[in-house]
């Protein structure tokens, strides 16, 4: 048997997949053509979809004939049909893919999760107990710091948008260069503690029933916002994402900082409104010494 295994959306803990497929002797297939070539073959099959969407389309077909192809599961916003249902909706919009699973990216849902897929894969419950027990310590949730909120002179801005974004260098990677080209240092909610952001984002108002994606983005700027070294706020938003790009309008009013709200896609690198942005808060920040952190 043969089965993908993606990384992109965001995956954190790709290495626990590779390392059980590996114990139930399964081979591994992994996407290797280069990013831009991956999403030119998911922007011709979906030119209307999100960004992180094709390119993880792109990732899927340039695999060939696999049995299943694995992937993390997304936190949806508010009408966000591509979070929710993304294994589901790929196969009823483009035919011959193969069976696609979305699995947990962490987070106690996991070790069920490798259970059932062991079983789907193997039907041999010995093996798949064995397997779950040499790869636990990768099961465990890793420490995580906050990041430095100052480096050098440069002004600090926190850069809020989905985790399928931000943490994967094959779309953001043009706007991290955006940023320290233009001087500014940029705190990203993908590199911040996931259990800090998930309690900070159970504040979120009717957070009992909120997507996981809207609490993910709420928890990240409130872990930020009182930080008085951090001068502004980038909210980002995938680009073709109008999900992403409305829950991301709805945050920008609850911060006072100065507040921009951009799409951003694959290999792009000029946004025309961050320099007027840079000017801006580099005029508050030269105004307004920073001080002590406040606790967010």
């Amino acid at each position: 048997m043969k089965v993908g295994l993606l990384d992109s959306l965001g995956a954190r803990y790709g290495r626990y997949w590779a390392a059980l497929l590996k114990e139930l002797g399964v081979e591994v297939a992994t996407p290797a053509l280069p990013a831009a070539e991956a999403l030119a073959l998911g922007r011709q099959s979906l030119p209307d979809a999100p960004v992180q969407v094709q390119l993880a389309l792109g990732r899927v077909l340039e695999l060939g004939r696999v049995d299943a192809v694995l992937l993390p599961q997304t936190a949806p916003v508010y009408s966000d049909a591509w979070g929710e249902a993304l294994v589901e909706l790929l196969p009823r919009r483009i035919s011959s893919l193969p069976p696609l699973v979305a699995l947990p990216d962490g987070g106690r849902e996991m070790v069920a999760a490798a259970t059932e897929l062991g079983q789907r894969l193997t039907g041999n419950p010995g093996r798949v107990r064995l397997a779950l027990e040499r790869v636990k310590p990768l099961a465990n949730e890793k420490r995580e710091d906050m990041p430095p909120l100052k480096k050098g002179s440069r002004v600090t801005v926190a850069v809020i948008g989905p985790r399928a974004l931000l943490a994967d260098t094959d779309l953001s990677g043009g706007l991290r260069s955006a940023l320290e080209e233009l001087g500014l240092y940029g705190v990203y909610a993908s590199d911040l503690p996931a259990a800090q952001v998930a309690e900070r984002g159970e504040r979120a108002e009717r957070a009992e029933t909120a997507p996981l994606g809207e609490k993910e983005l709420f928890g990240a700027l409130k872990l930020l916002d009182g930080k008085s070294a951090v001068r502004g706020v980038i909210l980002t938003a995938p680009a073709g994402d109008a999900a992403h790009h409305a829950a991301l309008e709805r945050l920008a009013g609850k911060t006072h900082k100065p507040t921009l709200l951009i799409d951003v896609d694959a290999g792009q690198r000029e946004w025309s409104e961050l320099e007027a942005f840079r000017d801006r808060i580099t005029v508050d920040a030269a105004a307004r010494p920073a001080g002590p952190e406040a606790d967010a």
